[in-house]
């Protein structure tokens, strides 16, 4: 992995820092022995989506050897606008924002995800990015290997909060 990400600051092999939530409260319910290897990105905030989307096309030779690579993060991620409580509902503007994104996706061209950081609904549904764009990665890898992606969890929570997370569709 570090060979296909040369030059980019996604990756640190120093042992020192565990798995964020992100990743293993995915990966606890798949693979619920931790019997399998996992690698994670760190999102650098320096780049735009498009260069995550990017990052994330580099990234189609670890799927033709085999491995297995998730795209979660939650779509929409407004933790100021949380309804506690409120267990399996979004609010209307969550989860429009969530099927665009959805729709996208799933598409024909997956890397056109990113478009919808431009929707008027945006700005309540990714006040900040690190939630979306591990979906730009996985985009960018869908786009390559021309295939749509799937969603494998979906649904919204307490308003503000959408759990779709994507897999390729082959």
């Amino acid at each position: 992995m570090t060979e296909l990400l040369a030059g980019h600051e996604v990756i640190s092999d120093d042992g020192q820092w565990g798995i964020d939530h992100g990743t293993w409260s995915v990966l606890c319910h798949i693979f619920p022995n931790a019997d399998i290897p996992v690698v994670q990105l760190s999102i650098d905030a320096r780049l735009s989506p498009a260069e995550h989307v990017a990052l994330g096309k580099l990234l189609a030779p670890l799927r033709e050897e085999g491995v297995f690579i998730v795209g979660s993060g939650n779509i929409v991620h407004h933790l100021g606008r949380i309804s506690w409580g409120r267990e399996g509902f979004g609010e209307p503007w969550a989860i429009e924002f969530d099927e665009a994104v959805k729709t996208l996706a799933e598409g024909t061209s997956p890397a056109r995800v990113i478009e919808t950081l431009d929707r008027s609904d945006a700005h309540l549904s990714v006040p900040t990015p690190e939630h979306f764009l591990p979906v730009a990665y996985i985009a960018g890898l869908a786009e390559v290997a021309g295939v749509p992606l799937r969603t494998f969890v979906d649904g919204c929570e307490m308003g503000s909060l959408s759990m779709r997370s994507f897999v390729l569709a082959d």
